[in-house]
């Protein structure tokens, strides 16, 4: 919900480019955890959230391009990145859960 409260005031041009770009990313995120969750292997569980991860990284990066391009101030960009930091650090746990077989079947 942050990526699409930040990208409204993105400039008319980059509609279709980066604000578009960094949404999709985002929504890939959940999309990713929530359907790996509902697989029954470990290994399709944790391609998943591979990619997830994957789009959580493209997600730090366009924060970044966004700030550097001046479309967000310092203030969201702190909001967005501690945002990235934190999800980054729940998936990462869920996913050691999932390689130590804490309650997963292979």
């Amino acid at each position: 919900m942050m990526v699409y409260q930040a990208t409204k005031c993105y400039p008319e041009d980059e509609k279709y480019g980066l604000c578009s770009q960094f949404r999709r990313a985002a929504v890939s995120i959940a999309a990713n955890i929530a359907e790996g969750y509902k697989k029954l292997s470990k290994q399709d569980k944790l391609r998943f959230f591979n990619i997830s991860q994957g789009s959580l990284e493209e997600c730090r990066y366009y924060c970044i391009l966004s700030r550097d391009l001046h479309y967000i101030d310092d203030d969201i960009y702190q909001q967005l990145n501690q945002a990235i930091l934190n999800t980054s650090l729940l998936l990462n746990a869920y996913i050691k859960g999932v390689v130590n077989n804490n309650g997963i079947q292979d």
